[in-house]
């Protein structure tokens, strides 16, 4: 089987089973009303060293879109490294008032990242994102919000069938997985529909109506 015949082999991305499930206690979020957010790089179960901070690239933008100031995320990994905290375990060991009091966020986001990146099969392949995220009031350790994201991309060759082209397409999308990482978007997607979900989703913030209205 020669790479030239490979690279003949459409590839077709099908996203499958994409769920964000989420809840909040809506008296205390409307009581609290948090009007920053301060996102710490995410804690990592997974095998992938750079899931982490893959994340943080995807999470800011639907954040603020939905009305809130968001902290730099790079700009916050740096200074809490700099002030003796060089992983996310030990960055979400923080007390919440040292946040408020240092950093002047009203909430922090935590993440928790469990699955992450592709899965390569003998006829197929995956690329997989799970987190879990949880949004906590810096003045009362109050639990804001929370969501379980989750979503997989799967190949398949949308003009062949039977194992040898099953076999073909798994090989030749392991070559392009090897150039191009697909997780940042499905991610970006993952968070967006965690985040902007019809009924359990974040509320809006402060900053959306001037969005709006600009």
């Amino acid at each position: 089987m020669s790479l030239q015949w490979i690279g003949f082999v459409l590839i077709a991305v099908v996203i499958t089973g994409c769920a964000a499930t989420s809840k909040y206690d809506k008296a205390a979020f409307y009581e609290l009303r948090p009007r920053s957010i301060l996102v710490l790089p995410p804690t990592n179960a997974s095998i992938e060293v750079n899931a982490p901070y893959t994340f943080l690239s995807t999470i800011s933008e639907p954040l603020a879109e939905k009305g809130y100031y968001v902290f730099p995320v790079a700009v916050i990994d740096q200074f809490l490294k700099e002030n003796g905290l060089p992983t996310p375990d030990e960055m979400h060991m923080i007390p919440l008032d040292k946040i408020r009091q240092h950093i002047g966020a009203d909430a922090v986001l935590y993440v928790n990242i469990s699955d992450w990146g592709q899965k390569f099969q003998i006829i197929s392949s995956q690329t997989v994102v799970r987190a879990h995220m949880r949004l906590v009031d810096t003045r009362t350790a109050t639990q804001l919000w929370e969501a379980d994201v989750s979503a997989t991309q799967d190949s398949t060759s949308p003009n062949q069938s039977g194992f040898l082209a099953a076999v073909a397409n798994a090989v030749a999308d392991q070559i392009i997985g090897s150039l191009t990482d697909h997780t940042p978007g499905i991610a970006r997607n993952a968070n967006r529909n965690a985040i902007y979900n019809h009924s359990q989703g974040l509320p809006d913030g402060p900053y959306r109506d001037e969005l709006k209205h600009p």
